[in-house]
Parts: structure tokens; sequence; C-alpha cells
């Protein structure tokens, strides 16, 4: 299972990597490997206020759906829509293709969550 430094990791398996106030959001290696083979996903609406912990859209593969959860607070501005015809996208390449892009409320969230280092530490413990 691959980790990459420099992002942010939720204990539901959401990755966050920061651009400025920009949050881009999608869901872990070990989440796309965990699921199989990826067929839908649905996406969130542009221009919609989430907060953090709330189903931010869903993944659903060949052996499950799940819903998928803001890791932070703020205004959705960008989805990304490539998946919604290729879902498979997140299995080939899950750090890349992103589900959202959140304009960050509050930055001082991201401290909530864990490093590389831990999340590989915790799905150790899965």
């Amino acid at each position: 299972m691959e980790t990459r430094k420099g992002l942010y990791y939720s204990k539901d398996h959401e990755w966050v990597r920061v651009d400025g106030d920009r949050a881009y959001i999608g869901i872990t290696d070990y989440a796309q490997d965990s699921l199989g083979s990826i067929v839908y996903v649905e996406t969130p609406k542009a221009g919609r206020k989430i907060s953090k912990g709330q189903v931010l859209g869903v993944v659903e593969s060949v052996k499950a759906a799940s819903d998928i959860y803001s890791p932070v607070s703020g205004t959705i501005i960008e989805v990304n829509d490539a998946l919604t015809g290729n879902p498979e996208l997140i299995n080939e390449s899950p750090y890349e293709n992103y589900i959202a892009v959140i304009s960050l409320d509050d930055p001082g969230e991201l401290s909530e969550l864990m490093n590389d280092e831990q999340y590989a530490e915790y799905t150790k413990g899965e």
C-alpha cells in the first residue's frame, strides 16, 4: 500500500492535499485496494458548503458502496468530472484522481488528520 508524504489522511481513508486555501480530497490507495474494482463515483455539487465529517460523495465497487466523508470544512469549488465516465481512474492512480476540491474554512482542522507515517501505522492494524 502506498502513502505519500505531504498529504493528510483521515481515519475514514480519505487523503487531503493542500494548495493555498484549496484542499484536494480523494480516497487512499488502501481504500481503493480494499474496495476492489471501482465501478461508480458519485461526486458532490460544486458551490455546496460542507462540514467536516459530512458525506462528500459515494464510491461503489464490485464489493460494496462506501460513503466518502469530508475531512475538512469549506465550500466545494470543483469536482473531478472525469470520474463520472471513468471511475476506475481511482484504482489506477488514487492520489492523482481527487473527488473534489474544497475552499478551506478552517486550516486548523488539518492538524486533526494524520501524516503519511501515522496513516501507514494506522492501516497496519486494520
